[in-house]
């Protein structure tokens, strides 16, 4: 889902915003509508950013279609305003039929609008948070109206068993990373990362020197 992609993009060492993800997604679109014998001539779109830069964006990537890149576009090119459309109601058929992941009890599906200001969706972040685990999968833990839920969350730290680039020359340096630092903001925590060269594990992979491996020789 839509919701994993920016939460995975916005979150990596590499970090990749909102607009270059919304970018990504549109030239997909455009990509896969070729590619599926679509015969595109021109393409309207809502601009995320810079209008110009994102139609020469755009432009240089397919050069054979003319692209219109406008703020509130939806509200200008009828074309845009049915796709609007379409999308808002892909998502509410999606929500109405979700099933959770989670198996907790209580769980409902009152969310509201999704918008931040909605006195439901507000009820239904505090009905579903969780100090340790967050909240269900439902929700992009990227979002900043998630943060003010967890000032009294639990703080949790693990080893990420992935070499550290950033330490490749000081043999096999490990990062130690707080959940926090994936999203869950709001914590009252030690330090932001910690480099640990394997200190800090689990004692029983300590002990046993055990290590993550993808790949058998």
């Amino acid at each position: 889902m839509l919701k994993s992609v920016i939460c995975q993009n916005v979150k990596k060492r590499t970090k990749i915003n909102l607009n270059e993800i919304s970018h990504n997604s549109a030239m997909g679109l455009v990509r896969k509508a070729i590619d599926s014998g679509v015969l595109l001539t021109e393409v309207y779109i809502d601009t995320v950013g810079d209008p110009e830069k994102y139609r020469v964006k755009l432009t240089e990537k397919f050069p054979g279609i003319k692209f219109v890149v406008a703020k509130k576009a939806d509200s200008l090119y009828p074309v845009v305003s049915g796709a609007s459309i379409v999308a808002k109601v892909t998502r509410d058929r999606a929500l109405r039929n979700w099933v959770f992941d989670e198996t907790a009890q209580n769980m409902h599906m009152n969310t509201g609008s999704g918008y931040p200001g909605d006195p439901n969706t507000i009820q239904w972040l505090k009905d579903h948070k969780h100090p340790v685990f967050g909240f269900p999968t439902l929700v992009r833990f990227s979002w900043g109206t998630c943060t003010a839920y967890f000032k009294n969350g639990v703080e949790v730290t693990w080893e990420s068993d992935e070499v550290d680039e950033d330490a490749a020359g000081y043999g096999s340096a490990k990062r130690q990373v707080t959940l926090s630092s994936l999203g869950f903001t709001g914590f009252k925590r030690k330090s932001e990362e910690i480099e640990s060269s394997g200190k800090g594990r689990c004692k029983f992979f300590q002990a046993r020197k055990l290590e993550l491996i993808r790949k058998f020789q």
